[in-house]
């Protein structure tokens, strides 16, 4: 039998976007417990070029050459053993293995089924952003209604999500931006949206339960002193010092990675089909332009999430 092929963005060695290719390589088959996805939308996210240029080899060490993508959108095209609940030709949304390709193999424990009325695109943002600022905010920090929450990066594509599921949760919802994104921020549900350009945040903000920090650096540092006593800053990229928040009376938490996603992204699901949630979509780019995605993603700036076009 002749091997399958398809078409995939590859890095052949670390370094700038340029290095980002489009390969002919055979087509993965889905193990035990494992589905084969033909991808319609892949979600480009930060870790996708951290791995490219080498920034992370540390602690995510790769194989060269190596195809980007965890977020993916698309059909089920073959079933591994042991799989239940998904049948081929089901439309499928959660975390893959190398998504940047016409196929890809995903856990069933990581994906969920797209329901009625929710797109392909919409699909494609809700494994690293939602998830990530689902974790943040309900397994990490607990949120309850009436509390008072900062949301740091409110326009990315973890933070606009935040700044939405905060709101539905009846928080108190105050989040930085740039000049551009504050208008962006307020129509998705903060009460308060601080302008980090022309403000020190924390001289604006103070008494704050829960700070969710999606930008790291010395934001992270920052986000401490706008705690009130006991409350609790939960980092998406990085650490907080903790020696440092022990001092002030606060406490740190970095958002864990569980196993099974699945329960939250059949949440999500649901709050995007009845409208609740709204994911923001900066662009979408074609397969072919994985390397302007990424660049764009490098910029650390923009509104929404960056998404490749794989097939109509």
């Amino acid at each position: 039998m002749a091997t399958e092929t398809m078409r995939a963005v590859r890095f052949h060695d670390y370094g700038p976007p340029s290095v980002l290719v489009v390969d002919t390589i055979e087509r993965p088959e889905p193990k035990d417990g494992e589905v084969l996805i033909r991808v319609r939308i892949a979600g480009v996210n930060p870790i996708d070029w951290k791995l490219r240029a080498g920034h992370v080899q540390r602690y995510m060490p790769i194989t060269l050459p190596a195809t980007p993508g965890l977020d993916v959108a698309g059909t089920v095209q073959a079933i591994g053993e042991g799989v239940t609940g998904f049948s081929i030709g089901d439309k499928v949304f959660g975390r893959g293995a190398a998504t940047y390709g016409e196929f890809a193999v995903a856990r069933i424990a990581t994906i969920a089924h797209i329901p009625d009325g929710v797109s392909f695109e919409q699909a494609a943002t809700l494994h690293v952003g939602g998830v990530t600022a689902w974790l943040a905010l309900f397994d990490g920090a607990h949120l309850e209604a009436g509390q008072r929450l900062l949301v740091q990066g409110g326009a990315g594509g973890v933070g606009s999500i935040a700044v939405q599921l905060g709101h539905w949760k009846g928080a108190y919802v105050i989040a930085t931006a740039s000049t551009a994104n504050v208008g962006f921020v307020r129509s998705i549900g903060a009460d308060e949206v601080i302008d980090y350009t022309a403000v020190n945040v924390e001289d604006a903000v103070h008494d704050v339960d829960v700070v969710v920090d999606t930008v790291g650096g010395e934001v992270t540092a920052h986000s401490l002193s706008v705690l009130k006593p006991g409350g609790l800053l939960v980092t998406v990229v990085g650490m907080a010092d903790a020696e440092t928040a022990a001092a002030r009376g606060v406490r740190t938490e970095a958002v864990g990675h569980p196993a099974e996603t699945r329960p939250i992204l059949e949440q999500l699901g649901t709050l995007v089909a009845s409208g609740v949630l709204k994911p923001e979509i900066q662009q979408v780019y074609p397969l072919e332009q994985a390397a302007q995605a990424q660049a764009a993603s490098e910029t650390g700036h923009g509104r929404g999430r960056i998404l490749l076009k794989v097939a109509d």
